[in-house]
Order: C-alpha cells, then structure tokens, then sequence
C-alpha cells in the first residue's frame, strides 16, 4: 500500500520517476500473483502509472489477469474501481477483460452507494474511450445519477 501511494503522489505531481516505476514494474513481474495486494494499491498502481503515463503494457496485463480471476469485485470501493477503468483506457489497454468484469460487478449490485459523480463520470469515460458498449451498466449508472441528482 505505502509503495503504490509513493507512485500515486509522484504521478500527482507529474513526475514519472522512471526509476521507481520500474522497480515497481520489476517487483510486480518477480511475483507469482498479486494476491497479497489490497484492492486499493492495485487501483493506484494502475492508475499512477496511466496518469505519469509510463506504459507497461505487461504491468497491465498482470493486474487484469488478477482481476479476472478473482471471484467477485465486492472487496473494492466504488473509487477504485472507477480509478481502474479509468487507468486501463488512459494507458490504451483498450481490450481488457477487466472492463466486462467491472461492469458485471456494477450490473449485479443491489446498491451503487458510494457512486459518485466522480465516479460514474470515470467509468463512463473509460469505457467511451475503450468503445465499449454495456448497456445494462450504463442504465444502473444513469438510474444512480437520476435517484441522486443532489449528489451531481
């Protein structure tokens, strides 16, 4: 968690220390899977490197094979999920699985609290960007937004 907020501040602060992004891209790659990461540093690892815009299409792909094989999404936040798609279409990984993925997870919630404009606003974004269709999510997020419109 400590590393990939370190990567967040740097991307924040426009600057792509290479350095440090490929430790980080190493250190990924030495692992056998990314279990022992919290939903929340693998969202802002994604989304440092999108937003520094240091492209490691292998990083990427590393973090959607975990996405995908994970059972369910419930352990994420609204937030991050948001900020994954997000990071997928900013780095131009425009055919991954973790968009269907997300947007399954989204469809077969019973609540979208905690969806934001902020949030709703990135996922809409990211799969514009990606030309991704998915009515049935973007009909929930709609409905979010019309039931919540001070929240807007």
């Amino acid at each position: 968690q400590d590393l990939s907020n370190i990567l967040a501040a740097y991307a924040k602060a426009g600057v792509p220390h290479s350095r440090l992004f490929g430790k980080v891209t190493d250190h990924i790659f030495e692992l056998d899977n990314l279990e022992g990461f919290a939903p929340q540093a693998i969202s802002n690892i994604v989304w440092a490197f999108a937003k520094a815009e240091v492209l490691q299409p292998h990083l990427f792909e590393k973090v959607e094979e975990h996405i995908v094989a994970l059972n369910h999404l419930g352990a994420f936040k609204p937030q991050e999920l948001s900020n994954m798609v997000w990071a997928f279409a900013k780095a131009g990984i425009l055919q991954s699985n973790v968009f269907e993925k997300v947007a399954d997870h989204i469809v077969a919630l019973d609540s979208l609290e905690g969806f934001n404009e902020q949030v709703v606003s990135n996922m809409v974004w990211g799969f514009s960007k990606a030309d991704l269709q998915h009515p049935q999510m973007f009909e929930k997020l709609i409905e979010r937004a019309i039931e919540k419109p001070n929240e807007f």
